[in-house]
């Protein structure tokens, strides 16, 4: 592109040479190409930024034919199991790492166990979720919000206690991963229902090797 000053009628009243005239010339075409470049990838930045802020406020589409009423109503029931899931892998932790006692060596091998079970839990449950079309947790603050097991920060807690808690945490996710497999199969989702009963956990009985309470002598 030039820029022709002459047509302007600037050149004839300037005493400059012809080299000095194309200097002069070249150094404008530079500000004006140099300006456009700035507002053209500025422009282009605004985009970006904008798309990327379109992306993040998009929900997570996945496709399935299960309705959204129906999906929303599974990923909230499997959201609330997995919230309780992490919180008693957590607690169950707790105890085995705060274990003493006579018995030291076999319950802490007990809890080691269980909590590696439950653990292997929440990767089916969490990717099941978003295969429905649902989100998942997100973040310990999320797990926190949701959970209905109770945790336990007390100082010290006696072994036969950590275990009878822990059975009654047990019976208690067992009661509602059965009224989730109940909902499941209303909407005829046969997946979920699939994978609690690969889990162990089909309505039936509790998780397998719960802890079971000693009677104190």
């Amino acid at each position: 592109m030039r820029l022709d000053l002459r047509a302007r009628r600037i050149w004839p009243k300037l005493h400059i040479t012809e080299n000095e005239r194309y200097a002069t010339e070249r150094f404008f075409i530079q500000i004006f190409l140099s300006t456009n470049s700035s507002t053209l990838m500025a422009k282009k930045d605004s985009t970006k930024q904008n798309d990327l802020a379109l992306r993040r406020e998009a929900s997570l589409i996945t496709p399935t034919d299960l309705g959204t009423k129906a999906s929303k109503n599974i990923a909230g029931g499997m959201n609330g199991i997995l919230a309780d899931v992490f919180a008693l892998y957590l607690k169950t932790k707790n105890f085995h790492w705060h274990m003493s006692g006579p018995h030291f060596r076999d319950y802490h091998l007990l809890l080691d166990e269980q909590a590696d079970q439950l653990y292997a839990m929440t990767d089916p449950i969490a990717e099941r979720i978003r295969k429905t079309g649902g989100s998942t947790l997100r973040s310990i603050g999320h797990i926190a919000r949701i959970q209905r097991i109770k945790d336990n920060d007390a100082d010290y807690v006696d072994p036969l206690d950590m275990l009878a808690e822990l059975r009654e945490d047990n019976i208690t996710l067992a009661a509602r991963l059965r009224e989730v497999h109940d909902m499941v199969d209303e909407l005829r989702d046969s997946n979920p229902a699939g994978a609690a009963t690969r889990l162990g956990i089909d309505g039936h009985s509790a998780p397998s090797k719960a802890p079971v309470t000693r009677v104190r002598s």
